[in-house]
């Protein structure tokens, strides 16, 4: 049991770590240094961790991790900002699934001639973290403030509907707790991740393919 909580934290670490990243990267990159002067910019996971979206992650494969500081009236179009330093984290999570997915498939061959329990954990473990990021990714675009969705979608409204509903935000957090717990979002949710974990289970397949060159 505690070799299968390892073999989902390491992996949800690795998710939510370039996840946040990406967000404090993009939003530096457009001109908000937020990020950087908290600390944020890193790789080091504990920054980025919150305990709860963790637990989450490893029980369910989806979670949240502690939000990384944006300050968008530093961007020069701060509604545009904002949603292009949003949608940074699921698109980071969708390209670490379809590298993963590869890697998965490219390792099976030679990961398998041994046999070995040891080679086995590997493969699991790049299996799903490339499944724990699709998770991630289709999670976060939930338009439910504070997910990295709301963001997107209201930067489609007016200035002043907005800036009214951004206020708000600290509240859909209660409404995301009782979805999640209620498992509300469950049977629509976990639908999506395996809609999406199926179209890019194509990078596996590649890998695969590349496998069998090298090593068939």
């Amino acid at each position: 049991m505690i070799l299968g909580v390892l073999l989902s934290v390491i992996p949800s670490l690795v998710c939510i770590t370039l996840h946040e990243l990406s967000h404090g990267l993009v939003a530096y990159a457009l001109g908000d240094d937020t990020a950087k002067r908290a600390g944020r910019l890193t790789l080091n996971p504990i920054r980025h961790l919150d305990l709860m979206g963790l637990v989450m992650m490893v029980v369910a494969h989806v979670g949240w991790a502690k939000p990384v500081p944006v300050n968008m009236m530093n961007f020069r179009d701060p509604k545009r900002g904002m949603a292009v330093t949003a949608l940074a984290g699921p698109v980071s999570n969708v390209v670490i699934a379809c590298l993963f997915f590869f890697l998965y498939g490219l390792l099976v061959l030679p990961l398998s001639i041994g046999g070995s329990a040891a080679a086995e954990y590997l493969l699991e473990m790049v299996q799903l973290t490339a499944v724990i990021s699709v998770g991630y990714a289709v999670f976060n675009l939930i338009p439910i403030p504070p997910l990295d969705g709301s963001k997107v979608l209201f930067s489609l409204v007016s200035d002043e509907a907005y800036y009214k509903l951004m206020r708000y935000e600290r509240y859909g957090m209660i409404l995301l707790y009782a979805l999640v717990f209620t498992d509300v979002l469950g049977s629509p949710l976990h639908t999506a991740i395996a809609f999406v974990t199926d179209k890019l289970f194509i990078f596996a397949r590649w890998g695969f393919s590349l496998a069998k060159i090298l090593f068939g």
